[in-house]
């Protein structure tokens, strides 16, 4: 008698690219976004949203990619926020210049604090 063992079944290939040991090739793209996300916001964070959706369609999680977008759009909102309150003191600033010209002829003024105001 005779006993044979059955060969155990091939495995399938595996139905994305991380299952069987492949490189991402977007995570380098990845990388740079992360990398551009630091110095240009907004261009980061789109080229994050590229590339994360590059990776994924091909069955890979790019982490790089996704820090790229969580980076990119945290700091331009930082931005945004920050040229507001720029711009919202840039106008004060020239109000209270302004007021203190009021009445006054044209000319240099010093002001009870030392502060020289030309007026128009």
């Amino acid at each position: 008698m005779s006993s044979t063992i059955p060969a155990a079944p091939a495995t399938p290939p595996a139905a994305n690219g991380a299952a069987n040991g492949a490189v991402d090739p977007n995570k380098t793209f990845g990388i740079v976004a992360l990398i551009v996300s630091i110095f240009a916001s907004l261009i980061g964070g789109i080229l994050g949203i590229v590339a994360y959706t590059k990776s994924k369609k091909a069955g890979f999680k790019n982490k790089f990619a996704l820090a790229a977008i969580i980076v990119g759009f945290a700091l331009f909102v930082i931005q945004v926020i920050v040229g507001i309150l720029i711009a919202v003191a840039a106008v004060a600033a020239v109000a209270a210049v302004s007021s203190l010209c009021d009445g006054q002829e044209p000319g240099v003024y010093e002001t009870t604090t030392g502060t020289t105001v030309t007026c128009p």
